[in-house]
């Protein structure tokens, strides 16, 4: 307990909760679209509450078995090899990775479909209809594909180097808090019985990341009904946000080849760097910022010519717009 108290810990929660933060945006975009579907709107905030309040508990539940079993995940579970046209070793990680992207990438180009085909702009929440029951389901499953990458990258940034003590036969027999050279050090020094020497391993904060998810799960509850809100109010946003969770299926499809060294045609396929994603996630947000705005203008235009008695009434609506005095030019 003493271990959370220090100032290392203090800065290592700071870095989780801001890790979940970061990833769990796409998440909450996909909440947001998802609730949407069940029609009634106190329908959908249950939905949300639900939905994240189960994710949350079930990632906790996932950490440990993470944690516990991660050299499992890691252990390729089959293999294709054929030279020249896909070669690859899939492991459970690598296909929790791929068909979860791809599902992602499915919905996305589903949803924008239906916003080109719906007949009403009012009834464009989302292709079909869901029950509660189904929503929520979908967003846990969805929010447990999410949590592997999560999880894994809060793994790195909350591990703590340690050392395996091993037996003549390689078998550990006790576990030593420190780095090998100070294992290697402190059995000189105190010698343990059957012990030949240290592998080296790592441990993990797990209480500090429970903290972090808890946190990041209380904030995405919070700002569910508000993200979902703003895509109601703003629906030129919605595209974008289809848009933005299509980028997200194409990321994690891209990390679950790159996991299972996935080879198409003898090309190999490079997983998309964070930063990448959420630089072209940037230039789209800042393209579609300027378009609307553009849009808006030509309308206050095409509308103040079109109802407009004077010959500048076109002129002056733009003036108006961008807080200018009619005719100051």
């Amino acid at each position: 307990m003493a271990e959370l108290l220090t100032l290392e810990a203090a800065f290592t929660l700071l870095m989780l909760v801001l890790l979940q933060a970061v990833l769990g945006f796409d998440n909450l975009l996909y909440i947001a679209i998802e609730s949407n579907k069940v029609g009634n709107e106190s329908d959908a905030k249950k939905v949300r509450k639900w939905g994240i309040g189960i994710a949350v508990a079930l990632r906790i539940v996932l950490l440990f078995l993470i944690v516990k079993l991660f050299a499992l995940l890691a252990e390729p579970l089959f293999g294709i090899h054929l030279k020249g046209f896909i070669y690859g070793d899939f492991t459970a990680q690598a296909l929790i990775t791929l068909v979860g992207g791809g599902f992602i990438i499915y919905t996305a180009i589903k949803e924008i479909h239906h916003l080109l085909q719906v007949d009403h702009i009012e009834h464009s929440e989302g292709g079909g209809t869901r029950t509660v029951m189904g929503a929520i389901t979908l967003i846990v499953l969805m929010n447990l594909v999410f949590s592997v990458d999560s999880i894994l990258s809060a793994m790195a940034i909350a591990s703590v180097d340690a050392a395996n003590i091993v037996d003549s036969a390689g078998a550990t027999i006790a576990q030593f808090k420190g780095t090998i050279v100070d294992c290697k050090s402190s059995l000189i020094n105190n010698p343990v019985a059957g012990a030949v020497g240290c592998e080296p391993t790592k441990t993990y904060q797990v209480p500090l990341m429970v903290i972090a998810i808890l946190l990041s799960g209380l904030a995405m509850i919070l700002l569910a009904d508000r993200v979902t809100e703003f895509l109601k109010k703003n629906r030129m946003y919605q595209v974008l946000g289809l848009f933005i969770l299509f980028l997200v299926g194409v990321l994690l499809v891209t990390e679950g080849a790159h996991l299972a060294h996935l080879e198409l045609f003898g090309f190999k396929i490079d997983a998309m760097s964070k930063s990448s994603f959420y630089l072209v996630v940037g230039v789209l947000v800042v393209t579609d910022i300027i378009s609307n705005r553009y849009q808006k203008r030509l309308w206050a235009q095409k509308q103040a010519e079109i109802l407009g008695t004077t010959e500048t009434a076109g002129q002056d609506a733009v003036d108006a717009f961008k807080g200018k005095k009619p005719g100051a030019h």
